[in-house]
């Protein structure tokens, strides 16, 4: 194995070479991040067999983002080969070798797009001198197609692989100094690639966290107060224990600190008790018989109701603190000509996976051995080290496939459950949580109450907005995935501006849910503008581009915001949707705009509803422009992501809250959280602007204006107003 380390840049290709061909291993960080060579970050391991094989590791989680098949899409491009050649595998956790490996924030394009290109460029550069080296010519007379190096004064070949070993003895070249191909040459980017797992998920083979199993395993169900950390009181272990296949019943008193475990996302180690058996329904049959009793805890005090109370009391009175503060929006309201005031709501939400949380652990000789669907590994083994009082280093975590993520598996108790299960029973075990169980222990979307006032004057401009917001603080700090920045559009927008901000107290866990705040805060501000659009007598579309002004980008990185962007994506929306004939439209069917700005991604979209007399609400198409960047990686990945973000935020929008009733959560099960059905759905079309940026991602940034979108057409066929959600038909029956 040899280091080659480009001292000039900080970056390094780690060669090796076999039998099995040779490997390269990528640093192109450009900044060391340890003096030793062998522990500074890679950005991908690529190999090239003898047969022309070439080998690309994934090191970022897949949870149905795509990622997987995205990335060495990129190095693919331009190592030169071709994509029925290319097998994909996914690494383990592994921090030394590959930096921070996550899924999350839509962030594998904007980290990747330039650095796994060059990966690809400079091992198709070493290819290309290894030939010249052998041919005693100069790079520059050879030139290479798919898989094969060719001489071009003599039209000589040499395959990939029969150069692979050769490679040893090349120095790799700066990654920097490389040209990158024209894209007007691209084979593989650009063009639409099915997901590299597809056949084996529709075939149903092994590939999930779920599917794991082990020599030897063991099944467990846990049980959790419904009150969150409420202590176990008392359990009937014997009752469980005398279940056919039971082995072994685990009461666990949990982390004083799991509920909130520090620098981590939702729970650690909660209180609980645990059913070990040789199948997991042996498990759950025992675990129904445990009849445990819970300690009374503070939590139950916790309602919606009791929420929804104190969100007015503190409307009512002085905010805790000011968020933004732009010229005098008292006095503005008082000179407009127009004023309107609404309170808008939004409830918590689960993240409603479809693979259950699930985890599969062996402990053997003081090392731990984890196999789980993560998003976010490396928290999951420092949490699971300080729970278990063992090393990090003492862990290894395998990255599974999950079954959806959205956030949820961003945290990591799970992780911890399996290991501390499979530590006290002496076996490897498979962990595996009920639908209930999902339910009860997310760390949800948190809602929050938005109490607004606006004034338009004359010309219909929109010159004041007031917004107090209250939220949600756990331990005297905002709640995880409950603030909302100063910069909040339309602020710098108005001149006029005032966003105020106050918290109640609250012990339920929260996290990120796709699109985190943005998927709750376009619903509330593009409805307002909507509302302010109707109050000046103003086309919604019009007033929004006349909204945004004539700048190309408003403020300074990393809060600029490109107004010329925006405009782009609305005009292209309204001539898509045939915005100027809704006019036309049957009585109680309407069309709704509404844009947003997430995730670098810039969008707007346009929503065809239709409204019985019961209040149902039928969305008949959704029309969604788009300004990624320049380049679109893999269409039919970017089109699964558009169309699915736009069918999950609707979908939020019709059916889906989270309650809370004496500190425990009412929902259990899809019958009482419905998301969207099949016969539901509607087609979603979508445009894809190219403009000059370079690309960024589409995991979340189409959700946001989706449900805002929705909420104005229901006012176009009705005439009435939607301020909170989820969307009943009591809200709008004639």
């Amino acid at each position: 194995m040899t280091y080659h380390d480009l001292k000039a840049n900080r970056r390094q290709v780690l060669v090796s070479v076999s039998a099995g061909g040779l490997t390269l291993g990528f640093s192109l960080a450009g900044k060391a991040q340890a003096q030793d060579d062998a522990v500074r970050p890679l950005n991908a391991y690529v190999s090239v067999a003898p047969n022309g094989v070439v080998t690309i590791t994934a090191k970022n989680p897949e949870v149905g983002q795509g990622i997987k098949t995205m990335l060495p899409m990129l190095i693919a491009e331009e190592l030169d080969v071709a994509w029925e050649v290319v097998r994909i595998v996914q690494a383990d956790n592994d921090p030394k070798a590959f930096g921070r490996q996550f899924a999350g924030g839509s962030m594998a394009t904007p980290l990747h797009w330039d650095e796994l290109r060059r990966v690809g460029a400079v091992a198709r550069a070493m290819l290309i001198q290894a030939a010249a080296t052998a041919w005693n010519c100069g790079p520059a007379d050879c030139v290479t197609a798919p898989g094969e190096v060719i001489h071009k004064p003599s039209g000589k070949k040499r395959s990939y692989g029969s150069l692979a070993l050769a490679c040893a003895s090349v120095t790799p070249p700066d990654p920097k100094s490389l040209t990158l191909k024209d894209p007007k040459t691209y084979r593989i980017i650009g063009k639409p690639m099915a997901q590299y797992d597809v056949e084996k998920i529709v075939t149903g083979q092994p590939l999930f966290g779920i599917d794991q199993v082990r020599p030897g395993m063991l099944y467990a169900s846990i049980v959790k107060a419904p009150v969150f950390g409420a202590k176990v009181a008392s359990a009937d272990v014997e009752a469980a224990k005398a279940v056919k296949g039971v082995k072994k019943v685990i009461v666990i008193d949990g982390d004083p600190n799991g509920l909130f475990p520090t620098g981590n996302i939702g729970q650690g180690l909660l209180p609980s008790v645990a059913v070990v058996a040789d199948s997991w329904w042996a498990a759950k049959k025992g675990r129904d018989r445990l009849n445990v009793k819970w300690a009374d805890h503070p939590t139950q005090a916790q309602s919606t109701k009791s929420f929804a109370e104190q969100a007015a009391a503190l409307n009512a009175g002085a905010p805790q603190r000011n968020a933004r503060n732009d010229g005098d929006v008292a006095a503005a309201l008082k000179a407009s000509a127009k004023t309107v005031e609404a309170a808008y709501s939004y409830p918590f939400l689960s993240h409603a996976n479809l693979e259950p949380q699930n985890c599969t652990a062996e402990f053997k000789d003081g090392k731990l051995e984890i196999w789980a669907p993560t998003q976010n590994p490396e928290p999951g083994r420092q949490l699971t080290a300080k729970t278990l009082g063992i090393k990090p280093e003492d862990i290894t975590v395998h990255m599974v496939r999950g079954g959806g993520g959205f956030g949820r598996r961003l945290a990591n108790d799970y992780m911890v459950e399996a290991a501390w299960v499979a530590r006290e029973a002496g076996a490897p075990v498979k962990l595996l949580w009920t639908r209930e169980d999902d339910m009860a222990h997310d760390h949800y979307r948190p809602g929050g109450y938005h109490y607004l006032k606006g004034g338009v004057d004359a010309q219909g401009n929109l010159i004041a907005l007031q917004d107090h917001f209250v939220t949600f603080s756990q331990n005297g700090a905002i709640a995880a995935s409950a603030g909302m920045p100063g910069s909040e559009f339309p602020a710098r927008f108005v001149p006029n501006v005032k966003y105020d901000v106050s918290m109640i107290p609250m012990a339920i866990p929260t996290g990120p849910l796709r699109a985190p705040g943005s998927n709750a805060l376009a619903f509330v501000f593009q409805s307002f503008i909507d509302e302010m659009a109707h109050a000046a007598g103003a086309d919604p579309l019009a007033f929004q581009i006349k909204l945004l002004g004539d700048q190309a980008v408003v403020g300074t990185p990393p809060a600029a915001f490109g107004a010329g962007r925006m405009r782009g994506v609305l005009k292209a929306v309204g001539e898509m949707s045939g915005w100027d004939t809704r006019g036309k439209l049957p009585k109680g069917e309407g069309l709704g705009v509404a844009c947003y700005y997430s995730h670098q991604g810039y969008f707007a979209e346009v929503a065809h509803v239709a409204v019985a007399g019961d209040g149902s609400v039928k969305v008949k198409k959704v029309w969604v422009a788009a300004d990624v960047g320049h380049t679109i990686i893999n269409p039919h990945g970017a089109l699964n992501q558009v169309q699915g973000s736009v069918l999950d935020g609707v979908s939020e929008a019709l059916h889906q809250q989270i309650t809370i009733e004496g500190g425990a959560t009412q929902q259990s099960n899809f019958t009482d959280y419905p998301l969207m059905r099949i016969a539901e759905s509607f087609p979603v079309e979508v445009k894809f602007l190219k403009t000059e940026f370079p690309p960024t991602g589409l995991g979340e940034p189409a959700l946001p204006p989706a449900l805002p979108a929705v909420t104005n057409a229901i006012f176009a066929a009705t005439g009435k107003r939607i301020r909170s959600l989820p969307i009943t038909p009591d809200m709008l029956k004639a």
